[in-house]
């Protein structure tokens, strides 16, 4: 067996090595051609298809120390898998030793404390059953099955952003496995440099395996979900989001989405596969305060469906699920934007218009509230005059539909750009995407997180990401 190390070399394996790494390991090592390798290595985008030499399920900590010691004394390349729901499929490489973190999947709540501890494999969903059987949630994203690690790492946004920040804002401390194989924690109390990097500059510095986050009484019931309109009245509908953004509480998070209907039982079936836009909104506070703050929207114009009532909010965090399955092709661009104007908004509903797969959207997400109130360099995920992100979000079933479908996110992109803060979230770039999007996604952050790199991972151990890379 062969495997990569610096790019253009290979490192063989087939002298008994991989033996001694058996011997220290708990978890099980799965070559090409066993049961589990393709399992282990598929990922949510369809489109990533690569081939690790060997995959190495983890147990616990004790394997990821043992792992990284491992390749760092073959020199081999190295790459971790937690949830694998990154457009750009960076847990993959072609060749490199893997780490499965999937079964590293523990969450404990003290529920006095208002903390969770989640271990690195977790999913979103496992962390918000377990913190909503005590009425308290973390600051995760909005689709369950994405994992919690890539999420933070990166900065993290969702339902609950206006009123607590970006995920990374509401960590507490983290457990990490250096380049050096030693385990550390990070927090604002000791290796306060790495916890900041640690906080939007992605899996640069080391593995986490495992957070601390920060909890907040929410649920278990809010008013959340959607209501849709036929795109014909899709001005008007963003009339009325921008008049509500204005007032909004930062209880409420509101979400348009533009889209061909999907086949969802509480739309009706002659308008599946046409054009629609649907408004979103999530509730997080009194669900009394809740249904009068969603009014205005339930009452508008003729919608053809409506299903924002009160329901767990765990439903909500999934709720968005079913557009997301694992094995679809995707590809997205992405950017923060100040303020929605009319002129993005005509801009908007003309891209929209274009969408040429029946599953593509292109996205509205308010994130306006807590994050501005912190200074740009609270921590490395900056960024805190977004206050709305559009994603152009393709996706499609065949190969040979590539073309047409990333063409017309580039082009969406392309006339929503000029609206843009400048800066973009660094979880959703593409494969295609290069250091200069990085450097707009960090933007100030982008020295100080080269100079941490630098102290804590000098040979660029963890290079199959957003890469840093070192001085």
């Amino acid at each position: 067996m062969k495997t990569k190390s610096l790019p253009g070399q290979e490192i063989d394996l087939s002298d008994g090595k991989l033996d001694e790494l058996k011997m220290r390991l708990q978890g099980e090592i799965l070559e090409p051609g066993e049961d589990g390798y393709d399992n282990s290595r598929s990922v949510w985008n369809g489109m990533i298809d690569r081939r690790p030499a060997f995959v190495i399920r983890c147990l616990g900590v004790a394997d990821v120390i043992a792992c990284v010691r491992f390749a760092r004394e073959h020199d081999l390349l190295l790459c971790i898998k937690g949830g694998g729901h990154n457009i750009a499929g960076t847990a993959i490489a072609d060749g490199a030793m893997m780490l499965d973190m999937s079964l590293m999947h523990g969450v404990w709540v003290d529920s006095k404390r208002k903390i969770a501890h989640a271990q690195v494999g977790c999913l979103l969903g496992d962390v918000d059953r377990e913190t909503q059987v005590h009425g308290l949630a973390a600051v995760l994203g909005f689709v369950s099955r994405t994992g919690i690690t890539g999420l933070t790492t990166g900065g993290g946004f969702g339902y609950l952003t206006r009123r607590w920040g970006w995920t990374s804002d509401n960590v507490l401390g983290m457990e990490i496995v250096t380049a050096d194989g030693e385990l550390i924690r990070a927090s604002d109390e000791i290796n306060e440099d790495l916890f900041w990097g640690l906080r939007g500059g992605g899996g640069n510095f080391g593995i986490v395996t495992g957070i601390d986050y920060k909890l907040y009484p929410v649920g278990p019931e809010i008013v959340g979900g959607p209501v849709a309109w036929p795109a014909s009245e899709a001005a008007g509908v963003l009339e009325l989001y921008r008049t509500l953004i204005k007032e909004a509480p930062p209880e409420l998070t509101l979400v348009i989405i533009m889209r061909p209907a999907p086949p969802a039982p509480w739309l009706p079936q002659d308008m599946h596969g046409k054009p629609i836009i649907v408004m979103i909104a999530c509730h997080s506070g009194d669900p009394e305060q809740g249904e009068k703050a969603v009014a205005p929207i339930k009452s508008f114009g003729k919608p053809i469906g409506d299903v924002l009532v009160r329901r767990p909010y765990v439903q909500l965090q999934s709720l968005l699920d079913a557009t997301q399955p694992n094995g679809r092709r995707y590809y997205w661009k992405s950017e923060y934007l100040p303020e929605i104007e009319p002129a993005l908004c005509e801009k908007f509903i003309k891209s929209a218009a274009k969408i040429p797969s029946p599953h593509s959207a292109a996205i509205l997400f308010q994130l306006d509230g807590a994050l501005n109130h912190q200074r740009n360099d609270h921590s490395a995920v900056g960024n805190r005059d977004a206050r709305y992100v559009v994603n152009l979000a393709s996706s499609w079933e065949n190969r040979e539909d590539d073309a047409v479908n990333i063409e017309w996110a580039r082009a969406a992109w392309t006339d929503m750009k000029p609206f843009s803060t400048g800066g973009t979230y660094i979880n959703f770039l593409t494969e295609d995407e290069g250091p200069e999007r990085i450097e707009a996604a960090l933007s100030s952050s982008y020295q100080r997180l080269v100079e941490i790199k630098t102290k804590w991972d000098p040979q660029n151990v963890f290079r199959t990401n957003r890469n840093i890379k070192p001085v």
